[in-house]
């Protein structure tokens, strides 16, 4: 008898510890649970992280992110307003912000995934179409003015920059907010990670791209060439005023010299006139008589006035 007791008194403990462990349960920190009985939602979500109770094994509890989600989504190439085809690849941050909402509309994370694909490529492929490719390339902050946007020679001026692409992204975020909601999902942002032109349009931008700079570099060449001259030619005026100056100065000294040897001839002429004449009738003779130098002067010449006396 006391077997029996025993082993129904171990069975009791037993059913209550499962019970009891069932009754309670664990919410993480980050989640968010929703308690169903019977598949049907019960009572509010549970976002206290924490132990917490439930009915057991009657009601089961849920679990859902309360952290910031990631979606991604695949890189396609939508037409523009102009026409010309553009490659985008989109990124968005989205949370569940409703998790009893989110488990009676959507029910998993994948699911919430493919309702975000449908709402934010129709978002961004309707507002593409509507705007032009430059609205697209070009962040918001580029010059707003149509006067500040350069153009190729010849081209047509293009058109002031209007929205641009961040303006373009919060537009796709506040028109995919608006349908989230009833999915029990808060889209935080939305991102352009990449946008790039296709192929061919690649190719012709390349081009455009090398022509506008061959022209700024023609530009600056020509505006080097221009500088180049105006130095030279200051170098030159330059160059001349100070030869000019120094020519002058060199005729000053060589003046001042001739008229200080002039100066010092007179005195010594005044001094001793018939040496000073056989002195430099001498010089004469050594500038005017060379080694194969032949002279033919008459008998009475001055020349030899002096040769003459001594005979």
């Amino acid at each position: 008898m006391n077997k029996v007791v025993r082993t129904l008194l171990i069975i009791v403990v037993v059913v209550l510890a499962v019970t009891v462990m069932n009754g309670f349960y664990v919410l993480p920190e980050g989640q968010q649970a929703v308690i169903t009985q019977f598949g049907r939602p019960v009572g509010k979500p549970i976002v206290e992280a924490g132990l917490h109770f439930k009915t057991p094994f009657v009601q089961d509890a849920t679990y859902f992110e309360k952290r910031i989600l990631i979606w991604d989504g695949d890189p396609n190439q939508i037409p523009t307003n102009d026409k010309t085809f553009v490659y985008l690849d989109v990124t968005a941050r989205w949370r569940i912000a409703d998790p009893l909402l989110f488990l009676q509309a959507v029910n998993n994370i994948s699911r919430a995934q493919s309702i975000l694909d449908d709402i934010l490529d129709g978002t961004v492929r309707d507002l593409v179409n509507k705007n032009d490719l430059v609205e697209i390339i070009r962040s918001s902050d580029w010059a707003t003015t149509a006067d500040a946007v350069v153009t190729e020679p010849g081209e047509k001026k293009r058109e002031a920059i209007e929205l641009g692409r961040d303006k373009i992204t919060e537009m796709i975020h506040q028109a995919a907010s608006k349908v989230t909601p009833q999915y029990g999902i808060e889209l935080v942002d939305v991102m352009f990670k990449r946008v790039n032109y296709i192929e061919t349009v690649r190719r012709k931008v390349y081009d455009r791209m090398i022509s506008e700079r061959k022209r700024i570099a023609a530009e600056k060449r020509s505006l080097g060439e221009g500088q180049k001259a105006e130095i030279m030619g200051k170098v030159q005026r330059e160059l001349k005023e100070i030869t000019s100056a120094a020519t002058r100065k060199a005729q000053e000294v060589k003046g001042k010299a001739d008229a200080e040897a002039t100066r010092i001839y007179a005195e010594a002429y005044s001094k001793d006139p018939e040496f000073y004449s056989f002195y430099k009738t001498l010089e004469s003779y050594e500038d005017s008589l060379g080694k194969n130098t032949r002279m033919i002067l008459s008998s009475d010449s001055q020349f030899y006035k002096y040769l003459n006396s001594s005979r």
